[in-house]
C-alpha cells in the first residue's frame, strides 16, 4: 500500500547548484506556461468590452450585466481547487485541453439570444480557465530554482496579465466591425495554442507526485497562515477586478469613445504586468511582507484619486493602481505553495480560485452600489475596502517565519 508523497516535481531549473542569473528566454517550460496564461486570460480581458453592448441588447442594469463576469470567474474559481488536486495526482500533460474548451464556449457568447443562456456559456467558458490556472502554476513553480521562484511566478502571472491587457484592444476591434458576433473570432487563438501546447507538453509536462511507502505522509497545513493568505488575495482581487469591469461603462457614460477607455483599461493591465515582475524581483531581495504592506497602503489613496479625477489624468492613476495591485498575486501564490508543501496544485487552485471568486462576486456587488450612488461613489467604497488589505499584510509572516513554520511542519 502506498501514499502520496510531499515531494514537488523536479526540473532542470530546480536541481542543486550555485545560483544562476535568471534567463527567461532560456527557460522553455516557463515561456510555455506564460504563453498559455496569456491566451487563456485574454478571454477575461474581452468581457468588459461586452458590457456596453449587452446593456443595450438586453436592457440590463450595471449589477445585472456584472453577472457575466460572475458566471465566467465564478465557475473558474470553484473548479480551480479541483483541477489543482488533479494536477498533483495526474500531472499537467492535458493542460492544452483547457484552451480548446475556453475558446469554443467563449466564441458562442455573441450568438445567443437570451441573457440566461449567455450566462450558461460564460460559466462553461470559465471552466477552461479554472483548469488552466492551477496546472500552469504548478508548471511555473517547477520551472525555477527555489531562490528564483518569486520572480518566476511573477513572470508567469505577467503572461496572464498581458493577456487580460490585450483583451480590451482585441475586443474593441472585433466588436467595432462585427458587433457582439465578433466573439466568433475568439475561437482562433485558443485553438492554435491548444495544439501548440499539446506538442510542447510531451516533454515539458510536470509528472504526478511520486508515491512513498506506508507511514510517510504530507506535512500538516498551517491553516491560520493559509487563511490569511487567501483573505488578502480576495481583498486585492476585488479592487482590481471591479475597476477593470466598470471602466468601459463609466467612461462611455462620461462621453468618451471606446478607443479611449479600451486604451485606458490596457494601461491599467499593462502596468499590472510590469508591477508583477517588479514585485517578484524586489521580494527576492527584500522579502514579500514589506512589499505587500507598502503596496496595499499606497493603493488606497490612488483609488480615491482615480475616482475623483477621470479623463486623461486617469491614465496616470490607472497605471499606479496596476503597478501596486499586481504585487499581491504571484507572491501570495509562492507563499501558499511553501506552506502546502507537496500540494502545489491544491495550493495554486485554492489561492487563485478564492481570488477569482472574490473578484467575481465583487463585480455585481460594486455594480449594485453604483446603481444606488453612482460609479464614483462605488469606487470610493472600494478604496475603503482596500484598507483591509493593509491590516492583512501587516499580519503576514516574514521569510524567516515561513522557513521556521515549514521546517516545523516537515519534522512532525
Amino acid at each position: 500500500m502506498t501514499a502520496q508523497a510531499p515531494a514537488e516535481p523536479l526540473s532542470a531549473a530546480t536541481t542543486a547548484g550555485p545560483p544562476k542569473r535568471f534567463n527567461l528566454l532560456q527557460n522553455r517550460p516557463l515561456m510555455t506556461m506564460m504563453l498559455g496564461h496569456f491566451t487563456v486570460d485574454m478571454y477575461s480581458g474581452v468581457i468588459p468590452l461586452l458590457y456596453p453592448l449587452l446593456t443595450d441588447k438586453f436592457e440590463l442594469s450595471l449589477s445585472t450585466v456584472g453577472l457575466v463576469s460572475l458566471a465566467y470567474s465564478g465557475m473558474s474559481s470553484i473548479t480551480q481547487p479541483l483541477f489543482g488536486m488533479f494536477a498533483d495526482r495526474k500531472g499537467t500533460r492535458l493542460i492544452g485541453l483547457s484552451m480548446m474548451w475556453t475558446a469554443f464556449m467563449f466564441s458562442v457568447l455573441g450568438f445567443v439570444d437570451s441573457f440566461p443562456l449567455l450566462l450558461v456559456f460564460a460559466g462553461l467558458a470559465g471552466i477552461g480557465s479554472g483548469a488552466f490556472h492551477p496546472l500552469g502554476a504548478v508548471g511555473a513553480a517547477a520551472a525555477a530554482r527555489n531562490e528564483q521562484r518569486n520572480v518566476a511566478m511573477s513572470l508567469y502571472v505577467t503572461g496572464g496579465t498581458l493577456g487580460v491587457a490585450f483583451g480590451p484592444l482585441i475586443g474593441a476591434i472585433l466588436f467595432h466591425f462585427f458587433g457582439l458576433r465578433g466573439t466568433g473570432a475568439m475561437i482562433i487563438p485558443g485553438t492554435v495554442i491548444c495544439f501548440w501546447m499539446f506538442a510542447e507538453m510531451k516533454s515539458l509536462a510536470v509528472p504526478p507526485r511520486r508515491k512513498l511507502n506506508v507511514g510517510e505522509r504530507l506535512p500538516p497545513i498551517p491553516w491560520r497562515m493559509v487563511s490569511l493568505i487567501v483573505a488578502l488575495m480576495m481583498v486585492r482581487s476585488w479592487t482590481l477586478s471591479s475597476l477593470q469591469a466598470f471602466i468601459p461603462v463609466w467612461y462611455r457614460d462620461l462621453g468618451y469613445s471606446s478607443a479611449f477607455y479600451s486604451v485606458l483599461l490596457t494601461v491599467l493591465l499593462l502596468a499590472s504586468a510590469i508591477g508583477a515582475v517588479g514585485s517578484g524581483t524586489l521580494a527576492d531581495k527584500h522579502g514579500r511582507r514589506i512589499i505587500m504592506l507598502i503596496s496595499s497602503a499606497a493603493t488606497v489613496p490612488i483609488v480615491l484619486l482615480f475616482a475623483q479625477f477621470p479623463g486623461w489624468f486617469g491614465f496616470v492613476t490607472a497605471a499606479m493602481i496596476g503597478l501596486l495591485a499586481a504585487s499581491t498575486g504571484p507572491l501570495l501564490l509562492v507563499m501558499a505553495q511553501q506552506f502546502m508543501r507537496g500540494r502545489a496544485g491544491a495550493a495554486s487552485g485554492m489561492i487563485l480560485g478564492f481570488g477569482f471568486i472574490m473578484g467575481a462576486i465583487g463585480i455585481p456587488v460594486v455594480g449594485a452600489i453604483a446603481d444606488r450612488i453612482g460609479l464614483v461613489g462605488a469606487f470610493r467604497v472600494q478604496a475603503a475596502i482596500a484598507c483591509i488589505a493593509v491590516l492583512l499584510s501587516w499580519w503576514l509572516p516574514t521569510e524567516r517565519d515561513i522557513d521556521r513554520l515549514t521546517q516545523e511542519g516537515a519534522s512532525t
